[in-house]
């Protein structure tokens, strides 16, 4: 079984659950209920990955504070090898306010240690211990992303293979160097608004073409239309299955867990894509991005009615 290593942004997820709206400036909505959970993509991934039954270590950072003790017990409790993760006095753990309603969600994010990784802090001998590389979240992971590219070269030249959730761009500059970090990616997963702003194509099918480098496949997630990518050049498309949403906080890392868990056991591109839209749908039946987190059991049974 392959060990994976996600080095990434650690935090905790205020989920206020069923707003009636999302707000507007200088307005206020009410939310049925509210909860705190793991959060960031990168443990939500971590946990997702866990739950399937893969062997998990954690790189990241959090600060010596209350926050970082429940993100330690969350990730411990999953099964997570946290050697690598340590807290610091001199830090202030992350905090995302997610606003939810059954069809989206708005974030709003501290990022305290988030931004505070390098990637240079990521030694060979950890690499040397893991099959697989994941990364999340490029563009809120600030200190990291400067040596990005490297950092998945190092992995590569270990013999891992490698994963990337580029996430939202805050600031939405979307630079360019991200086109130059693919070369050294095997597998890229950004939502369908993260595709559209990188590569400055609206329709999907271009997006891909855009994206084609001749190492890197690309699999873009469509929330309630499933996700997309290129086998040998065509479309392949694969619908979300059909749930009663509670709240979509996470489908995204819920699918990168899935999508994973079936890639690095050898499966087709399709059975992948198959195994990440099941995992993200069956993610949003519970509050929380982690709460609700498919087992391999609860996937085989709903892909196996569905054959």
């Amino acid at each position: 079984m392959k060990r994976i290593l996600v080095v990434g942004e650690i935090n905790v997820d205020l989920v206020f659950k069923h707003c009636h709206a999302l707000p507007a400036p200088g307005r206020e909505v009410l939310a049925d209920d509210f909860c705190m959970t793991p959060g960031s993509s990168s443990m939500i991934c971590a946990m997702g990955l866990a739950r399937l039954g893969n062997p998990v270590a954690f790189r990241g950072k959090l600060g010596d504070d209350s926050w970082g003790a429940y993100c330690l017990d969350a990730l411990r409790n999953a099964g997570i090898d946290i050697a690598a993760v340590q807290p610091q006095a001199s830090l202030r753990t992350g905090v995302t306010v997610s606003l939810s309603t059954p069809q989206d969600r708005a974030l709003v994010t501290f990022p305290g240690a988030i931004a505070t990784l390098r990637a240079d802090e990521v030694d060979d001998a950890l690499l040397a211990s893991a099959d697989h590389l994941h990364v999340s979240s490029y563009y809120l992971q600030r200190a990291l992303r400067p040596d990005c590219r490297a950092l998945f070269a190092r992995a590569h030249a270990a013999g891992l293979s490698t994963s990337l959730d580029p996430g939202f761009d805050p600031q939405q500059a979307w630079a360019s160097d991200l086109l130059g970090t693919l070369e050294e990616v095997d597998l890229f997963l950004p939502n369908e608004l993260e595709l559209a702003a990188i590569t400055g194509r609206e329709r999907v099918l271009d997006g891909l073409h855009a994206l084609h480098n001749g190492r890197t496949q690309t699999v873009v997630k469509r929330g309630q239309l499933g996700c997309a990518s290129l086998d040998q050049g065509q479309l392949l498309e694969v619908p979300a299955f059909a749930v009663h949403p509670v709240d979509s906080t996470g489908a995204g890392d819920s699918f990168d867990a899935g999508f994973l868990h079936a890639w690095l056991r050898g499966q087709t591109l399709q059975d992948c894509m198959r195994w990440g839209s099941a995992c993200g749908s069956l993610s949003t039946r519970r509050t929380g991005g982690t709460v609700g987190q498919a087992s391999v059991s609860e996937v085989d049974t709903l892909l196996a009615d569905l054959s």
